[in-house]
């Protein structure tokens, strides 16, 4: 069972890496919570592969910069779509 875990880790860093997937995203795509991606890749995968980590570390840091602009985006195509 923990070989699982590793591998769904590691696969998780490397999906993020080339697809500069957010959590979201990736959870989506593997079937598990936001919580379990968020666990694997920041817990799990900075010990089974430092320099995936360092990669997925990166992309993630984009993704939390950007996420105030995705979520206005967002909101303002909600608001644009009911006037």
């Amino acid at each position: 069972m923990q070989f699982v875990v590793e591998e769904r880790a590691v696969e998780l860093g490397r999906y993020i890496v080339e697809n500069s997937a957010t959590v979201r995203a990736a959870a989506k795509q593997f079937g598990v919570s936001k919580s379990t991606v968020h666990t694997d890749v920041s817990r799990r995968l900075q010990y089974l592969d430092p320099l995936l980590y360092n990669q997925v570390r990166d992309v993630l840091d984009i993704n939390k910069a950007q996420r105030h602009i995705r979520g206005g985006i967002a909101t303002r195509k909600k608001y644009k779509n009911n006037a």
